[in-house]
């Protein structure tokens, strides 16, 4: 198995923070909420919601994304929580393509509404979709996600990508007796399909502590398996959206596999994002504390450039998750991952 590292392309920035790493790549989250309880993501109970006051408009998501554009600003994920539950969706993609500087709008979906708003989201200017998907049999679909839930993740997938939106890439939360049985099923996809299936190492934090340790399988050990279905060559990932995973192509496969490994790597070195939540504050590290509220400068009517630049001289060296050290967070969905 090939496993040599390749080096990433270069990034130029205006933005840079104290490390000296350029920010191109805010993830936005437009709601705190969900429709569905996944088990290492949401309390089954749900959490106690944003009120509506609180959380930004589309009108102050796309005019602190002009703000910030012109600083360096070239990529936008839109997150959650589960971002299609949010009516017209479309409207905010429209008004973020309308901002010259942006090069890229991404959406992270669990894909129950993607066969449904692909047509409409494409035409607004939506790029390209990640889809969560933690299995591939429809009754542990439902088991995860706590949720009564029909619903074909594959259908979903092609239907996005007939409509034009690409790359697209499966993430899987690999987690030891609940899904690792499907490593293999889900490597298959890539043969069948030019996807870039990615298996993220289980994070178990906050409420959601009852997956522990025990529960997460190594990256290593996803990509031991995945080579029982042939060599594994250390590859390039896909031309946008790159992150934190490493990429392989398994001999014969049109598509790629990666991985992304928080716990047993931090990959914060080439960190090139921070994220908005739903309520306006910038969170400058996942699994850091450390914050910046925009909503309330904004509304006052203050320029919002010196209270980036703030936020960006704090953003920390690593996360520290490896020590348990979260931040606060309750439930990843907080934050949109």
């Amino acid at each position: 198995m090939d496993r040599s590292h390749a080096s990433a392309p270069g990034v130029t920035s205006a933005l840079r923070d104290q490390h000296g790493r350029s920010i191109e790549y805010l993830r936005i989250s437009v709601t705190d909420r969900c429709n569905f309880r996944c088990v290492y993501c949401m309390p089954l109970a749900g959490l106690a919601w944003l009120p509506k006051a609180d959380i930004l408009t589309y009108e102050e998501i796309a005019a602190m994304v002009v703000q910030l554009a012109p600083l360096g600003l070239r990529r936008v994920r839109l997150s959650g929580g589960e971002p299609t539950i949010r009516p017209r969706l479309d409207a905010l993609i429209a008004m973020l393509r309308a901002i010259p500087e942006i090069q890229d709008i991404s959406l992270s979906t669990n894909g129950v509404r993607l066969a449904e708003l692909s047509p409409v989201l494409r035409a607004a200017g939506l790029d390209r979709v990640n889809m969560s998907v933690d299995s591939l049999r429809p009754g542990r679909i439902a088991a995860i996600a706590r949720r009564p839930v029909a619903f074909d993740p594959v259908a979903a997938a092609s239907a996005a990508e007939r409509t034009g939106l690409g790359p697209i890439k499966i993430n899987v939360v690999v987690m030891r007796g609940i899904n690792d049985d499907e490593i293999i099923d889900f490597v298959r996809l890539t043969f069948e399909h030019p996807w870039h299936v990615r298996f993220i190492e289980l994070m178990p934090v906050g409420d959601m502590r009852e997956l522990t340790w025990d529960h997460v399988v190594e990256s290593e050990e996803v990509l031991d398996r995945a080579s029982a279905l042939g060599t594994l060559t250390r590859t390039v990932g896909p031309a946008r959206g790159n992150g934190p995973a490493d990429y392989y192509r398994v001999s014969g496969a049109a598509g790629t596999i990666g991985v992304i490994s928080p716990m047993t790597h931090t990959y914060c070195d080439s960190c090139n994002r921070v994220r908005l939540t739903a309520d306006g504050r910038l969170r400058t590290c996942l699994f850091g504390d450390h914050e910046v509220n925009l909503r309330d400068p904004y509304r006052r009517g203050e320029p919002l450039e010196e209270h980036f630049r703030a936020a960006l001289a704090n953003k920390p060296k690593e996360h520290q998750l490896l020590q348990m050290r979260i931040g606060g967070l309750r439930a990843l969905s907080q934050v949109g991952g």
